[in-house]
């Protein structure tokens, strides 16, 4: 395995995330005259070493001074991992001071990719760069779902019309400039996905937003040192990226590869009594694995595992923690298949059933775990009854926490005696930290400390996480809508918007809490239309006259409505905000008024504001009791800030939940 191939599979998400922004841009450089193929009004910079013309996808102005052209694949799970970091430059810089270019690069081992660039290339053709984000968008959120009829149902939904699409499509007519973009991406060494040139400058894999933000703010330093010169704005592009092109080489000559900074912090992650382990109990080292059954880097490292295990056979155990991550739909499945080996045969069933779904991993589905549970000795209605039941979630949960806890985002992390390794690394970099962890347990056994006690000693120290991001926000105003208990101590403030397809996909965490935690809690909606969701400011104050009218039910209902018809032709528009009105029941004189004379502008303006105070930017986002919450996060993330606010508001201080201790 090469060195580049183990980075990259460090690369994994969080969660459940925050997804991606629509970038709806009808400004300069964004607006396509139909079928023309080009931007009307865009730039042409083909004559930049990664050019770029009316043909690509763009967000932003044609003349930002930073250009980043994003090489990616619709089926690569990493493209969609990325994908919240590019929301926040969106929400950081602006299109004034931004452009997102958008470069076809399908990889052939991912065999759904090739028709859905054809498909979002010819979404481009016809629709322009507002179609063929929303239809990006579509394609991200549906991964498992890239066929010929879900591409025909997205693009009518991105405002192509079926029969052009169906017609261009099947005669393949756009389909050269998926070519065209492949050979742009092999001819700048654009490999592998998501790749990225920031005015030229390469940032490869799904980094973090900070890493995109040196990169950013140094080029808009060059960037206003070009102008500053007499550069016009217009080529500002073309000559950075000449410039970067001309420095990438002699830097690289004269300059190693930086190495990443080694972690040699020591992270107290708890060995549970209902964790499968392999190896000694009384092993000098053990590795936490956060892992599961689907990803293709938890597999690929298995190699390595084994030769671990053979050098060092009464040293070392392994200690098995799930993370089924969300986008891979069987990973959850061949869980708890694994799981239900476990719980009836111990260790052995357990790691037999792990090593039969690795050998097997692209055939999981629940007739193939079938045959692997007969294989097993199992009993495929008791399996799949735990499959069905959700039984083995709780766990899950439980292990995902704790990856939360310390920072272990994504499948395959690792923790050496608490120290951390990410992704499929080669043996020799795991042989690093044993040896050197092993050196350090030798040494507390001369001290007297007991083999089978070492991992819970090295544990006293151990990093714990920190507290949640606070945010200094006041109480919400008296004339906020909100459901749960009015008088709870724990308050959710949200802030939201209805054009946020983001806002929208949260929407079930937030019913799930309300069910489960009924007058516990109080959930506020706060207003934040953001600025390029043109519709999303006459919804909110739609809203709000409907809360005006009829109290809290009407705006709920109203609140419904909107999110069910978001994303459809038509859905946030005037005509459509009115027929919504007209069925909960408004006086339609006084709601017609409401929003011909802006009459809540300010009312909602005052929850924006208030945000930004608070240096909330992106939605959606919840203060909960002061604990920030960023984005579209999965049930257990808010369920854990939650209790915590629980415990506070009971008298229970600060102080983190406790844990359960190792398992010696």
């Amino acid at each position: 395995m090469n060195k580049g191939t183990a980075i990259l599979g460090f690369f994994l998400c969080f969660i459940a995330g925050m997804g991606l922004m629509y970038g709806i841009d009808k400004s300069k450089g964004t607006g396509i005259s139909a079928e023309s193929g080009m931007a009307a009004g865009s730039l042409d910079h083909s004559a930049s070493p990664v050019p770029v013309t009316g043909k690509d996808p763009q967000w932003g102005n044609a003349d930002a001074p930073v250009t980043i052209v994003e090489i990616s694949d619709f089926e690569c799970p990493f493209c969609s991992r990325v994908n919240p970091t590019m929301k926040q430059i969106k929400e950081t810089y602006g299109r004034d001071k931004v452009r997102i270019v958008w470069k076809h690069n399908p990889l052939p081992f991912h065999k759904a990719a090739r028709g859905a660039h054809e498909a979002a290339a010819t979404v481009m053709a016809i629709g322009g760069s507002d179609a063929f984000w929303k239809f990006h968008d579509l394609a991200f959120a549906n991964q498992q779902s890239l066929n010929d009829a879900n591409y025909e149902k997205w693009a009518t939904e991105s405002g192509v019309e079926a029969a052009k699409f169906k017609e261009a499509y099947s005669a393949k007519k756009y389909a050269s400039k998926v070519d065209e973009d492949l050979a742009t991406s092999q001819k700048i060494g654009a490999n592998g996905t998501p790749n990225f040139r920031v005015n030229g400058v390469e940032v490869s894999g799904a980094q973090p937003f900070d890493k995109f933000k040196e990169v950013i703010d140094a080029q808009l330093a060059e960037a206003k040192k070009l102008v500053a010169a007499g550069t016009k704005p217009a080529d500002v592009y073309v000559e950075l990226t000449k410039k970067n092109a001309k420095a990438a080489p002699a830097e690289a000559a004269n300059k190693p590869a930086a190495e990443p900074e080694e972690d040699k912090s020591v992270w107290k992650v708890a060995v549970l009594p209902d964790d499968p382990v392999k190896g000694p109990p009384d092993a000098l080292v053990t590795i936490v694995e956060f892992s599961e059954f689907e990803c293709p880097f938890c597999k690929r490292v298995q190699d390595t595992q084994k030769q671990i295990s053979q050098t060092y056979p009464n040293d070392v155990r392994f200690v098995w923690k799930d993370n089924p991550l969300p986008f891979h739909q069987r990973a959850n499945p061949a869980a708890a298949l694994a799981r239900t080996a476990y719980k009836e045969k111990g260790n052995k069933g357990f790691w037999e059933a792990h090593d039969m779904l690795f050998e097997n991993q692209t055939a999981l589905q629940d007739t193939d775990l079938q045959g692997y549970a007969q294989k097993l000795g199992l009993n495929w209605n008791t399996v799949k009854t735990n499959i069905d039941s959700k039984k083995f979630d709780e766990k899950f949960t439980q292990s995902q926490d704790l990856a939360s806890d310390v920072n272990a985002r994504g499948t395959p992390h690792f923790f050496v005696n608490g120290r951390r390794i990410t992704g499929a690394q080669p043996f020799d970099n795991f042989k690093k930290v044993i040896d050197e962890e092993l050196a350090k347990a030798k040494a507390l056994v001369a001290q007297g400390t007991p083999k089978a006690r070492i991992y819970d000693e090295i544990m006293k120290q151990g990093k714990e996480p920190p507290p949640p991001e606070k945010k200094n926000v006041a109480p919400p105003p008296a004339d906020s809508p909100y459901k749960g208990g009015a008088n709870a101590k724990v308050v959710i403030q949200e802030w939201s918007d209805f054009e946020c397809p983001f806002c929208k996909r949260v929407e079930p965490t937030v019913t799930e809490l309300e069910k489960e935690y009924g007058q516990k809690i109080k959930i506020v909606w706060r207003h934040l239309p953001l600025p390029f969701h043109k519709a999303a400011q006459p919804a909110a104050e739609a809203t709000h006259e409907a809360f005006v009218q009829k109290g809290n039910d009407a705006f709920w209902k109203f609140h419904a409505a909107l999110f069910e018809v978001q994303g459809t032709p038509g859905g946030l528009e005037r005509a459509s905000l009115e027929k919504i009105a007209q069925s909960i029941g408004l006086d339609m004189a006084k709601f017609k008024n409401a929003l011909d004379t802006g009459k809540h502008k300010a009312r909602v303006q005052a929850d924006a504001d208030a945000a930004q105070k608070a240096d909330i930017s992106g939605t959606p986002a919840f203060v909960v009791n002061g604990y920030f919450i960023s984005g579209a996060q999965p049930a257990g993330a808010f369920k854990r800030v939650i209790a915590r606010a629980m415990k506070e508001a009971q008298g229970g201080g600060a102080a983190a939940a406790v844990r359960a201790p190792a398992a010696p």
